[in-house]
Protein backbone atom coordinates (compact mmCIF):
# COMPACT_ATOMS: atom_id res chain seq x y z
CA UNK A 1 0.00 0.00 0.00
CA UNK A 2 1.47 3.39 -1.05
CA UNK A 3 1.20 6.50 1.27
CA UNK A 4 -0.52 9.57 0.59
CA UNK A 5 1.48 11.32 3.24
CA UNK A 6 4.60 9.98 5.36
CA UNK A 7 6.13 12.12 8.45
CA UNK A 8 9.00 10.30 9.76
CA UNK A 9 10.95 11.72 13.18
CA UNK A 10 9.28 15.01 12.63
CA UNK A 11 11.00 17.53 15.47
CA UNK A 12 10.25 21.18 16.38
CA UNK A 13 11.57 22.56 19.71
CA UNK A 14 9.71 25.66 21.58
CA UNK A 15 10.52 27.24 24.58
CA UNK A 16 7.39 25.63 26.91
CA UNK A 17 6.95 22.33 24.18
CA UNK A 18 8.77 19.96 22.30
CA UNK A 19 7.37 18.51 18.81
CA UNK A 20 9.39 15.17 19.83
CA UNK A 21 10.32 12.51 17.08
CA UNK A 22 6.52 12.41 15.70
CA UNK A 23 6.23 9.30 13.06
CA UNK A 24 2.74 8.56 10.81
CA UNK A 25 1.54 7.97 7.87
CA UNK A 26 -1.51 8.49 5.85
CA UNK A 27 -2.30 5.00 3.43
CA UNK A 28 -3.33 6.01 0.18
CA UNK A 29 -6.99 5.86 -0.37
CA UNK A 30 -8.04 6.50 3.75
CA UNK A 31 -8.84 9.08 6.29
CA UNK A 32 -6.71 9.42 9.30
CA UNK A 33 -7.90 11.23 12.52
CA UNK A 34 -5.29 12.77 14.47
CA UNK A 35 -6.31 13.41 17.80
CA UNK A 36 -4.81 14.97 21.29
CA UNK A 37 -6.06 17.02 23.55
CA UNK A 38 -5.52 20.76 23.35
CA UNK A 39 -1.78 21.79 23.33
CA UNK A 40 -0.49 18.17 22.53
CA UNK A 41 0.92 19.17 18.85
CA UNK A 42 -1.52 18.47 16.11
CA UNK A 43 -1.45 22.04 14.39
CA UNK A 44 2.22 21.94 15.47
CA UNK A 45 2.95 18.68 13.45
CA UNK A 46 0.37 20.09 10.77
CA UNK A 47 2.30 23.42 9.98
CA UNK A 48 5.47 21.51 9.86
CA UNK A 49 4.23 18.45 7.49
CA UNK A 50 3.17 21.68 5.35
CA UNK A 51 6.34 23.43 5.69
CA UNK A 52 4.72 26.03 7.52
CA UNK A 53 7.16 26.09 10.37
CA UNK A 54 10.52 25.32 10.16
CA UNK A 55 11.10 21.53 11.15
CA UNK A 56 14.66 20.78 13.30
CA UNK A 57 14.47 17.31 12.28
CA UNK A 58 12.45 14.41 10.24
CA UNK A 59 11.32 13.63 6.93
CA UNK A 60 7.99 14.75 5.07
CA UNK A 61 6.86 12.77 2.41
CA UNK A 62 4.04 13.86 0.22
CA UNK A 63 2.03 12.02 -2.98
CA UNK A 64 5.13 10.40 -3.17
CA UNK A 65 7.74 13.29 -3.25
CA UNK A 66 9.67 14.45 -0.57
CA UNK A 67 9.63 18.28 -0.01
CA UNK A 68 6.83 20.72 -1.22
CA UNK A 69 7.10 21.49 -4.82
CA UNK A 70 4.57 23.90 -6.80
CA UNK A 71 3.41 20.57 -8.44
CA UNK A 72 2.18 18.90 -4.81
CA UNK A 73 1.25 21.89 -3.52
CA UNK A 74 -1.52 22.00 -6.34
CA UNK A 75 -2.49 18.29 -5.32
CA UNK A 76 -2.97 19.24 -1.34
CA UNK A 77 -6.08 21.10 -0.13
CA UNK A 78 -5.76 22.54 2.85
CA UNK A 79 -8.35 23.82 5.63
CA UNK A 80 -7.63 25.42 8.63
CA UNK A 81 -10.28 25.82 12.04
CA UNK A 82 -11.45 30.04 11.55
CA UNK A 83 -11.16 31.90 8.15
CA UNK A 84 -9.31 30.70 5.44
CA UNK A 85 -9.97 33.56 3.07
CA UNK A 86 -9.67 37.40 3.25
CA UNK A 87 -13.17 38.34 4.48
CA UNK A 88 -13.79 41.10 2.21
CA UNK A 89 -14.17 38.98 -0.99
CA UNK A 90 -17.34 37.10 -2.06
CA UNK A 91 -17.28 33.86 -3.37
CA UNK A 92 -17.50 34.88 -6.78
CA UNK A 93 -14.55 37.52 -6.22
CA UNK A 94 -12.31 34.32 -4.49
CA UNK A 95 -12.92 32.55 -7.66
CA UNK A 96 -10.80 35.05 -9.84
CA UNK A 97 -8.34 34.68 -7.11
CA UNK A 98 -7.74 31.25 -7.08
CA UNK A 99 -8.15 31.08 -10.97
CA UNK A 100 -4.69 32.91 -10.75
CA UNK A 101 -2.71 30.58 -7.52
CA UNK A 102 -3.91 26.82 -9.08
CA UNK A 103 -3.05 25.63 -12.82
CA UNK A 104 -5.30 23.06 -12.09
CA UNK A 105 -8.60 25.32 -10.85
CA UNK A 106 -11.77 24.02 -12.12
CA UNK A 107 -14.57 26.88 -11.85
CA UNK A 108 -17.07 24.79 -13.20
CA UNK A 109 -16.63 22.35 -10.17
CA UNK A 110 -16.30 25.45 -7.36
CA UNK A 111 -19.69 26.58 -8.74
CA UNK A 112 -21.35 23.68 -8.49
CA UNK A 113 -20.09 23.14 -4.89
CA UNK A 114 -21.13 26.66 -3.86
CA UNK A 115 -24.72 25.55 -5.37
CA UNK A 116 -24.69 22.21 -3.35
CA UNK A 117 -23.52 24.09 -0.15
CA UNK A 118 -26.30 26.71 -0.44
CA UNK A 119 -23.53 29.69 -0.46
CA UNK A 120 -24.16 32.80 -1.92
CA UNK A 121 -21.64 33.32 -4.55
CA UNK A 122 -22.23 37.36 -3.96
CA UNK A 123 -22.39 37.71 -0.38
CA UNK A 124 -19.15 38.64 1.19
CA UNK A 125 -17.69 36.03 3.28
CA UNK A 126 -17.54 38.35 5.97
CA UNK A 127 -21.16 37.81 6.22
CA UNK A 128 -21.27 33.94 6.54
CA UNK A 129 -21.32 31.66 9.50
CA UNK A 130 -18.82 29.73 10.79
CA UNK A 131 -20.29 26.62 9.05
CA UNK A 132 -20.81 28.40 5.68
CA UNK A 133 -16.89 29.42 5.74
CA UNK A 134 -16.07 25.99 6.23
CA UNK A 135 -18.03 24.59 3.60
CA UNK A 136 -16.40 27.49 1.25
CA UNK A 137 -13.03 26.34 2.68
CA UNK A 138 -13.60 22.53 1.93
CA UNK A 139 -15.09 23.90 -1.71
CA UNK A 140 -12.11 25.19 -2.39
CA UNK A 141 -10.38 22.44 -1.66
CA UNK A 142 -12.08 20.21 -3.35
CA UNK A 143 -11.87 22.76 -6.69
CA UNK A 144 -8.42 22.18 -7.82
CA UNK A 145 -8.49 18.77 -8.04
CA UNK A 146 -6.55 17.73 -4.99
CA UNK A 147 -5.64 14.17 -4.12
CA UNK A 148 -4.80 14.90 -0.23
CA UNK A 149 -6.81 16.85 1.79
CA UNK A 150 -5.51 18.11 5.14
CA UNK A 151 -7.97 19.60 7.60
CA UNK A 152 -7.23 21.15 10.85
CA UNK A 153 -9.70 20.95 13.41
CA UNK A 154 -12.00 21.93 10.51
CA UNK A 155 -15.51 20.93 12.31
CA UNK A 156 -14.69 22.89 15.91
CA UNK A 157 -17.39 24.70 16.78
CA UNK A 158 -20.05 23.87 14.20
CA UNK A 159 -23.04 22.13 15.10
CA UNK A 160 -24.12 18.85 14.51
CA UNK A 161 -25.90 19.21 11.62
CA UNK A 162 -23.35 21.23 10.04
CA UNK A 163 -20.72 18.72 10.99
CA UNK A 164 -22.50 15.63 9.85
CA UNK A 165 -22.69 17.66 6.13
CA UNK A 166 -19.12 18.17 6.07
CA UNK A 167 -18.22 14.59 7.42
CA UNK A 168 -20.51 13.08 4.51
CA UNK A 169 -18.67 15.69 1.75
CA UNK A 170 -15.06 13.36 3.30
CA UNK A 171 -16.43 10.14 3.11
CA UNK A 172 -17.48 11.25 -0.65
CA UNK A 173 -13.70 12.55 -1.63
CA UNK A 174 -12.53 9.15 -0.23
CA UNK A 175 -14.47 7.41 -2.40
CA UNK A 176 -11.72 7.65 -5.20
CA UNK A 177 -8.85 5.52 -4.27
CA UNK A 178 -6.67 8.02 -4.83
CA UNK A 179 -7.73 10.36 -2.71
CA UNK A 180 -6.86 10.69 0.92
CA UNK A 181 -7.42 12.75 4.38
CA UNK A 182 -5.49 13.92 7.54
CA UNK A 183 -8.32 15.68 9.90
CA UNK A 184 -7.10 16.46 12.97
CA UNK A 185 -10.09 17.08 15.85
CA UNK A 186 -10.97 16.58 19.22
CA UNK A 187 -14.60 15.82 18.61
CA UNK A 188 -13.47 11.81 18.42
CA UNK A 189 -17.07 11.00 17.83
CA UNK A 190 -16.25 12.63 14.23
CA UNK A 191 -13.72 10.62 13.53
CA UNK A 192 -15.37 7.10 15.00
CA UNK A 193 -17.42 7.55 12.18
CA UNK A 194 -15.26 8.33 9.79
CA UNK A 195 -11.51 7.67 9.82
CA UNK A 196 -9.97 4.37 9.02
CA UNK A 197 -6.88 5.16 11.19
CA UNK A 198 -6.45 6.97 14.66
CA UNK A 199 -3.07 8.45 15.34
CA UNK A 200 -2.66 10.38 19.12
CA UNK A 201 -0.52 12.60 20.16
CA UNK A 202 0.31 13.40 23.63
CA UNK A 203 2.44 16.17 25.07
CA UNK A 204 4.19 16.08 21.65
CA UNK A 205 4.57 12.56 21.26
CA UNK A 206 2.74 9.82 19.35
CA UNK A 207 1.22 7.58 21.78
CA UNK A 208 -0.42 5.43 18.81
CA UNK A 209 -0.92 4.80 15.43
CA UNK A 210 -3.93 2.01 14.84
CA UNK A 211 -7.04 0.90 12.75
CA UNK A 212 -9.99 3.27 14.36
CA UNK A 213 -11.99 -0.58 13.59
CA UNK A 214 -9.17 -2.27 16.19
CA UNK A 215 -9.32 0.99 18.88
CA UNK A 216 -13.62 0.22 18.59
CA UNK A 217 -13.66 -3.59 18.22
CA UNK A 218 -11.04 -4.45 20.74
CA UNK A 219 -10.05 -2.18 23.09
CA UNK A 220 -11.91 -2.27 26.42
CA UNK A 221 -12.56 -1.02 29.97
CA UNK A 222 -12.68 -3.76 32.58
CA UNK A 223 -14.68 -1.68 35.90
CA UNK A 224 -13.62 -3.05 38.98
CA UNK A 225 -13.50 -2.62 42.75
CA UNK A 226 -10.08 -2.75 44.30
CA UNK A 227 -9.77 -6.18 45.36
CA UNK A 228 -10.55 -7.42 42.07
CA UNK A 229 -7.98 -4.64 40.70
CA UNK A 230 -5.36 -6.51 42.46
CA UNK A 231 -5.99 -9.58 41.23
CA UNK A 232 -5.28 -8.48 38.14
CA UNK A 233 -2.56 -9.68 35.82
CA UNK A 234 -0.83 -6.67 35.67
CA UNK A 235 0.44 -8.01 31.28
CA UNK A 236 -3.06 -7.25 30.88
CA UNK A 237 -2.84 -3.32 31.83
CA UNK A 238 -2.31 -0.81 28.95
CA UNK A 239 -3.50 1.98 31.40
CA UNK A 240 -5.60 2.14 34.52
CA UNK A 241 -7.36 4.76 36.28
CA UNK A 242 -8.53 4.63 40.41
CA UNK A 243 -11.98 6.65 40.01
CA UNK A 244 -14.27 7.87 43.09
CA UNK A 245 -15.82 4.26 43.52
CA UNK A 246 -13.79 1.55 40.78
CA UNK A 247 -10.53 1.34 38.73
CA UNK A 248 -10.95 1.55 35.24
CA UNK A 249 -8.34 -0.46 33.23
CA UNK A 250 -7.94 -0.29 29.62
CA UNK A 251 -7.05 -3.59 28.01
CA UNK A 252 -6.44 -4.17 24.58
CA UNK A 253 -8.29 -7.40 23.74
CA UNK A 254 -11.96 -6.89 25.39
CA UNK A 255 -12.94 -10.60 24.64
CA UNK A 256 -10.11 -12.23 25.89
CA UNK A 257 -10.27 -10.14 29.18
CA UNK A 258 -13.89 -11.35 29.57
CA UNK A 259 -13.05 -15.08 29.54
CA UNK A 260 -10.33 -14.52 31.45
CA UNK A 261 -12.32 -12.85 34.26
CA UNK A 262 -15.68 -13.82 33.90
CA UNK A 263 -16.98 -11.78 37.22
CA UNK A 264 -15.37 -8.55 35.69
CA UNK A 265 -17.55 -6.42 33.84
CA UNK A 266 -15.64 -5.62 30.56
CA UNK A 267 -17.02 -2.86 28.51
CA UNK A 268 -16.50 -1.38 24.85
CA UNK A 269 -14.15 1.34 24.86
CA UNK A 270 -15.04 4.68 22.49
CA UNK A 271 -12.20 6.55 21.27
CA UNK A 272 -13.04 9.60 24.15
CA UNK A 273 -12.42 7.15 26.90
CA UNK A 274 -9.14 5.90 25.28
CA UNK A 275 -7.89 8.77 25.15
CA UNK A 276 -8.70 10.00 28.12
CA UNK A 277 -7.66 6.38 30.31
CA UNK A 278 -4.07 7.38 28.35
CA UNK A 279 -4.02 10.86 29.51
CA UNK A 280 -5.05 10.50 33.04
CA UNK A 281 -3.87 7.19 33.44
CA UNK A 282 -1.20 5.46 34.98
CA UNK A 283 1.13 2.43 33.10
Amino acid sequence: MTNALTVSGLTKTYQDFVLDQVSFSVPSGSIVGLIGENGAGKSTTIHAALGLIQKEAGQVSVLGREGLDGETREEIGVVFDGSNYPEILSPRKLNRVMKNIYRSWDETAYFRLLKQFSLPPEKRIKQFSKGMKMKLAISVALSHHSRLLILDEATSGLDPVIRDDILDMLLDFVQEEDHSILVSSHITSDLEKIADYIVFIHEGKVVFSRPKDELVEQYGIIKCGAAQFDALDKTDMIVYRKMDCEWQVLVADREKMQKKYPKAMVVPATIDEIMLLYVKGEK
